[in-house]
């Protein structure tokens, strides 16, 4: 099928074109006729697959040709980040650019006079996060009353981050007569119970398995001795791939500032980014690695879901990540776009019950790969097809390898919330590859 074949008008083709591209992805082929028609629209699909050229390309065709009041915006999409909502932006600009479309950004961490100065010009698409609209909305700023279609954005990181209250009571202050779209790339209860309460006879389009990861991408776990091992292993993993661009993440913000000064000092263009930054510093950061300048982005899970850079090559999971889910769409940062993609996963003793719990989420194996908490890789003789990925300064004699199979998700014997500390809590049961 072609971009052609879905009715689109030929100013939002011509767009398209200029992208460079000719044929859209299934979630893009299932929503939107469905959204064209009118329909609210349910859309499942993993991270990656193109669900925000699902939702803005019909979009732009239903508002093109009308026009926006003093403070009514004409539709609202609501975002659980900052980064997503102006990637959200971007793609408006890119697909709207033969359109005469007005938006408008809410985020936090900008100037709330700006943003109020567009809001009064009236706007066809506002993009906002759930708090910064309704702080506008209760300072009177803004009205609601126009809103003819309404899209719940990652709707599962919006449960996540406890935003879910926060998006019921802007559904209260929307019209009743509505189109509303709510994409997801997994359905928990909590956002079947919003679909049901504010969606009506919705259409379900799903492309893929809830919390299954990409096909494109080679899934590895490095066993590590001790938190304290990480940096040398993490280090040796890099010299030996062939690194364009990589994520690193993290679970907490202080390892995500020291691990980037780290590889900083080591010579790696590498920089941090996290939620306690500033959002100008968070911006800066990321055009930069979308540019080049820096290839080692250190994050938290702020960067996990929404960010689309190109020809990403890799991600390294330095922290098993506590939410199963985040592990989804961290790998999903790379093998984009039908490209491959290397994931990396550094995993102690004291990660087991996440291991576990992870591993029965996404019902597949993570290989296994044993290198030495000196960075050195443990030879025995097997073939590692990893090495045709190695940094042409490394010598392949220097990097003998071991491939294990990774294990199924066997059940966890300890069911505590053990708070998490210093270093992650764990389980009763160690895995089997620390015992060989």
């Amino acid at each position: 099928m072609k971009f052609e074949d879905l009715g689109l008008s030929e100013p939002i083709l011509a767009a398209i074109r200029d992208c460079g591209y000719d044929s859209p992805t299934p979630i893009q082929e299932k929503a939107i006729p469905n959204i064209l028609m009118a329909r609210d629209v349910v859309g499942l699909a993993q991270t990656g697959t193109g669900k925000t050229a699902g939702f803005t390309l019909p979009m732009i065709e239903i508002l093109n040709g009308g026009r926006a009041k003093a403070r009514m915006p004409r539709s609202l999409i609501l975002s659980p980040t900052r980064e997503l909502a102006a990637q959200i932006a971007d793609n408006f600009d890119m697909y709207g650019k033969n359109c005469n479309l007005s938006k408008a950004l809410l985020i936090g961490g900008s100037n709330m006079a700006d943003q109020i100065k567009v809001l009064e010009r009236g706007v066809d698409v506002l993009i906002a996060t759930p708090g910064r609209l309704i702080d506008l909305f209760e300072r009177g700023n803004i009205l609601l009353n126009d809103i003819k279609i309404l899209v719940i954005d990652e709707a599962d990181r919006m449960l996540d981050m406890g935003f879910i209250p926060d998006i019921e009571k802007i559904c209260s202050l929307l019209p009743p007569l509505r189109q509303t779209l709510l994409f997801s790339a997994t359905m928990a209860p909590e956002i079947k119970a919003l679909t049901s309460k504010f969606l009506s006879n919705p259409k379900e389009v799903a492309v893929s398995a809830p919390a299954t990861t990409a096909v494109t991408v080679e899934q590895f776990q490095v066993p590590v001795s001790s938190p304290k091992a990480k940096n040398n292993v993490l280090e040796k993993i890099i010299q030996q791939e062939n690194v364009q661009t990589a994520f690193i993440f993290c679970n907490r913000k202080r390892d995500v500032d020291s691990l980037s000064k780290w590889l900083a000092n080591k010579g790696y263009k590498a920089r941090a980014m996290h939620g306690d930054m500033a959002q100008s510093a968070r911006m800066e950061t990321l055009e930069k690695f979308k540019s080049n300048e820096i290839n080692l982005l250190v994050c938290s899970d702020v960067a996990a879901r929404g960010i689309d850079v190109d020809s990403v090559s890799h991600v390294f999971n330095y922290d098993v990540p506590m939410n199963p889910d985040d592990y989804v769409h961290r790998i999903g940062r790379t093998g984009r776009a039908g490209q491959k993609g290397r994931a990396w996963m550094l995993v102690t003793k004291y990660d087991d019950k996440f291991m576990m719990a992870l591993l029965k989420r996404i019902d597949s194996k993570i290989e296994t790969i044993k290198i030495d908490d000196k960075g050195e890789e443990k030879h025995s003789g097997k073939t590692d097809d990893s090495r045709k990925h190695q940094s042409k300064n490394t010598p392949r004699e220097n990097i003998p390898a071991t491939k294990s199979k990774g294990r199924d998700g066997a059940k966890n014997k300890s069911q505590r919330n053990d708070e998490v500390a210093d270093v992650n809590g764990f389980g009763d049961e160690v895995p089997a590859f620390f015992n060989n």
